[in-house]
């Protein structure tokens, strides 16, 4: 198994959206604002060279949206999934299963691209899998909370491929043919689906958005997103005791200065040790 980080480009979010109740004079040290008070993000995806494999974790928001849409995130930065990928010598064509870890507009956008007056899959040749229960909240009746991250450009064209594949969590080894374990949460989404791999001795989380930035860390530091808080600080105090008691990291999606983090035991719980680069810790 070999690990590639795959930087899609950065974006902006509202720091307040991004913490929530957190006062910002406590979380702008982590994650300076701008003049608009907007944080750096960043859409990291994981690729997961695995046997036969070519797993793809996220995709991150893809650029077939209307230049309106992308104005509102001031999008920078010179990697694209594309080229991303071409630097790890892959293609898009290379891909075999997509993974996504839910369906808000960050995190599935690139699956698909806009070409003339249609919408396809960019992975021809790959399957893209999805929690059944979080594939049903998203499409079937949406709540007017997450309705704008649920764009139906980015949903009904995987659909319709034929390439889907909706994973029943109830099920005993649900995603054993993709050669890592899935935890999955409820408090930011329901059935975020976050994948733990085992990779040269060491368990890494992917962490999506239960842990979106190392100023999250801290137990009741949440997105403003999150549509259970509550549910959201348990499961992070659960997940994060488990990692560090295992000696495990937390792989983030969008930090941008932060890729791979490992986590201290505390008086005052767990927080940041130090981060290191998929390339680097091994």
């Amino acid at each position: 198994m070999k690990l590639h980080s795959i930087e899609t480009g950065n974006f902006k979010l509202d720091g307040g959206a991004m913490f929530g109740v957190v006062p910002k004079v406590l979380w702008e040290k982590t994650n300076p604002a701008d003049s608009q008070n907007r944080i750096e993000m960043s859409a990291r995806c994981l690729l997961i060279e695995n046997g036969n494999k070519l797993i793809l974790i996220d995709t991150g928001l893809g650029n077939k949206q209307s230049e309106k849409f992308f104005s509102h995130y001031s999008r920078s930065g010179d990697m694209t999934l594309e080229s991303s990928l071409s630097s790890c010598g892959f293609s898009v064509d290379d891909i075999t299963d997509v993974f996504l870890t839910h369906l808000h507009f960050d995190h599935c956008g690139g699956a698909t691209m806009r070409v003339g007056d249609k919408i396809i899959p960019v992975f021809k040749n790959a399957n893209f899998w999805c929690s059944k229960s979080h594939w049903e909240w998203a499409n079937i009746s949406p709540n007017p909370r997450e309705k704008a991250s649920f764009l139906k450009e980015n949903l009904i064209p995987i659909k319709e491929s034929g390439q889907l594949i909706l994973y029943d969590h109830s099920k005993e080894g649900f995603c054993s043919d993709l050669g890592f374990d899935v935890l999955l949460v409820d408090g930011h989404t329901e059935k975020m689906a976050l994948p733990k791999i085992q990779y040269k001795g060491k368990t890494i989380l992917f962490a999506s958005d239960l842990v979106p930035t190392a100023g999250h860390i801290p137990i009741p530091y949440l997105m403003g997103y999150d549509v259970r808080p509550l549910i959201t600080m348990e499961e992070k105090t659960r997940v994060l005791n488990d990692l560090v008691e295992n000696s495990s990291l937390i792989f983030l999606q969008h930090d941008p200065l932060n890729e791979v983090v490992f986590l201290k035991k505390t008086e005052k719980g767990v927080r940041f040790d130090r981060s290191s680069t998929l390339k680097d810790f091994i």
